[in-house]
């Protein structure tokens, strides 16, 4: 049992990260802290003074756990970490996860390659970028292989050069086809180099190049050629006018604006390079109405330069946020040169803060009927569901299936949905070890027994990890941690309410999982009609019908839907490996003939499993010794399932 007041006696005055957990093992806020001993003390001591959002995220604390860090840029840099991991619901929440898109230059590489890219790695490539269009960087891209022929084959080059004949690019003339010797190294790379000009922008070179060849095509009446020539000319042009590519010396700076409303906030990015915008984007996110300015502009920071690839020589901002240096520390260290944060007060930087945030309050209000027609679809919806069953606070909802085919081998699935929206990172799928032939209700025992015993151990490691803790572990190095394992898995988190795909029987087997586990979870059927299509929950021993037009109706559907749909997909899966066969092929003394001979006679596994060894022998292919076989097993299939 965990004891708040005796664990905070434990804290120590060294800076760190801690964490708060609510009774369902979920991290509800993330914090850092130059003292964790005074931090943490103080969301326990009198609430006056102390905002509704802490006031309420308090109530809810079960118990918290923290890690000490050397600094507090290291503790900084881990609860960036921690929060995009776990998204916590009382801390201000960057709802997009968006990434930019590079040109990757692979220089590491004796025949480079010119290719697409999320991620900008310090490695030996060049990267040109981030673009704020994916469509724009591909579109690059095929204008670069059509004017330098450069490769974009994986092949290791020179040692494969000769290899294998050339590809379907060589022919239609998009490569030069260095994997054929049919290029020096040394002209490849000055096509190589022409295209890290043209990235860089140097596109004058480019068009007076274009222009001399169209000329001399169409002077020799070499028409087709000249208007492939023309046509290339005019991308160029057209890119030259509208693609500004990072890297040049120029001012390169991110100016942000902001505009908050209630439960919603908008950011207002403004990407400016080499002197000129680029582009813009906004983003959306999660606040209480409690929050101020400061506090949203200081999350979107932390959250959204964490994620990033690229970061600006200067971030502008509308608004002071809390450890300005701190967080400059860290952004310089992640860029490798100087990176500053001014929050303009006067003149042209002022003007593009306030005209940011004038963009931000227009987009908040074309998109709040969007914002409120989702919420309906999501966090509205699951609330209605829990209004229907009587129960407060359906937070994370658990759907499970069943898929098997004829006797083939059983597969369950797990879909997650918290507050109405798929968590996809916590789904799961469970292959079925102990059942043997097509029982459902025996296969999804068994998958709920498997993922609550699982869960309970993992919360048992979650509890020594915890006190481990506690006693001061060290992170070494803050900055790798990606994903962190001590705090929460996929099954320690259990849900609010379990969705079983059938009614009455699949309720039954789940409440029966959880009771030989010694857990209380509510257990709701999904009951379909005779069309498969849902009709009605199943809850407490009755049906409770729901209006198909409703969206609590709708999101039943569409976690009813997604749970067979991954069911079905690692099902098929498992057979395109040819990992599974028929039950029938397990018994001795059937086999290819008589199993097909059974099949055509009964029509599935089901009925041959109920089958009489007279019934069975009315098969021609069937005698009595190997009838008595298949009754004997399918009996004592039917005796392990009963036990």
């Amino acid at each position: 049992m965990f004891d708040i007041e005796e664990e905070l006696k434990k804290l120590p005055a060294k800076p760190g990260v801690y964490m708060m957990i609510n009774d369902r093992e979920e991290i509800i806020y993330v914090g850092k802290a130059v003292s964790l001993k005074n931090r943490v003390r103080q969301y326990f001591q009198d609430s006056r003074g102390k905002s509704p959002k802490i006031v309420k995220m308090v109530s809810h604390i079960a118990r918290f756990t923290y890690t000490i860090t050397d600094s507090e840029l290291e503790a900084l840099i881990l609860e960036c970490n921690l929060i995009k991991e776990y998204r916590p619901k009382y801390n201000t929440m960057l709802m997009d996860d968006k990434a930019y898109p590079f040109i990757r230059v692979t220089l590491e590489e004796d025949y480079p390659r010119v290719m697409f890219s999320r991620t900008q790695k310090r490695d030996k490539s060049r990267y040109f970028g981030p673009y704020t269009s994916a469509g724009a960087v591909k579109e690059t891209l095929k204008l670069l292989h059509k004017l330098y022929r450069i490769r974009t084959c994986n092949r290791s080059l020179p040692a494969d050069i000769g290899k294998d004949r050339p590809c379907l690019n060589h022919q239609i003339g998009l490569c030069n086809a260095p994997c054929q010797g049919g290029v020096s190294k040394e002209e490849y790379r000055k096509s190589v180099d022409a295209a890290m000009d043209f990235l860089g922008g140097k596109y004058d070179v480019v068009l007076k190049d274009l222009e001399q060849r169209m000329k001399a095509a169409a002077a020799e009446w070499r028409f087709e050629e000249a208007g492939a020539i023309k046509e290339l000319y005019q991308n160029v042009q057209k890119v030259a006018q509208k693609q500004k590519i990072t890297g040049n010396r120029g001012e390169e700076k991110d100016v942000l604006g902001c505009y908050l409303e209630g439960y919603d906030a908008v950011i207002q990015s403004f990407f400016v390079r080499d002197g000129k915008m680029i582009g813009r984007d906004d983003f959306h996110m999660n606040i209480d109405k409690e929050d101020t300015p400061e506090q949203v502009m200081n999350g979107f920071v932390k959250q959204f330069y964490a994620g990033t690839p690229y970061i600006p020589a200067e971030i502008h901002l509308p608004v002071e946020i809390e450890d300005r240096e701190l967080v400059e520390s860290w952004l310089t260290a992640r860029k490798g040169r100087k990176v500053t944060i001014k929050v303009p007060q006067k003149g042209e930087k002022a003007a593009m803060v306030e005209l940011a945030a004038k963009n931000a309050m227009m987009v908040l209000k074309r998109d709040r009927d969007k914002i409120k027609r989702e919420e309906e679809q999501t966090v509205k919806a699951a609330a209605w569901i829990g209004d229907l069953l009587g129960l407060e606070g359906i937070h994370r909802m658990e759907a499970f299936d069943i898929s098997n085919i004829s006797g083939c081998e059983s597969v369950g699935s797990m879909v997650v949905f918290e507050d109405g929206r798929p968590r996809k990172s916590d789904y799961r799928r469970f292959r079925i070890r102990t059942v043997v032939g097509p029982d459902d209700y025996a296969s999804m025992l068994e998958v709920l027994t498997r993922r609550f015993t699982h869960g309970l151990r993992e919360r048992e490691q979650l509890d020594v990890q915890h006190r481990h803790s506690n006693e001061g572990a060290n992170v070494p190095d803050p900055d790798k941690i990606q994903r962190s394992e001590d705090y929460a898995g996929s099954f320690v988190r259990f849900p609010d309410l379990i969705l079983m795909d059938g009614g009455k029987g699949q309720v039954t087997m789940a409440k029966r999982a959880l009771a030989e586990c010694g857990l209380d979870i509510p257990v709701c059927g999904m009951v379909k009609d005779d069309f498969h299509r849902t009709r009605a929950l199943y809850y407490e021993g009755r049906e409770l019908d729901i209006d198909p037009h409703s969206e609590a109706f709708k999101l039943i559907t569409r976690i009813q839907d997604e749970a067979h749909r991954f069911a079905i997909t690692y099902h098929r899966n498992l057979r395109s490996k040819d990992q599974i066969h028929s039950v029938l092929d397990d018994i001795e003394g059937i086999g290819p003939v008589r199993r097909k001979a059974l099949m055509r006679s009964f029509g599935d596994v089901e009925r041959i499993s109920k089958a009489s060894v007279e019934e069975l022998m009315e098969v021609p292919e069937m005698n009595r010794r190997a009838a008595e076989q298949v009754v004997e097993y399918f009996g004592n299939v039917l005796k392990k399932v009963q036990d």
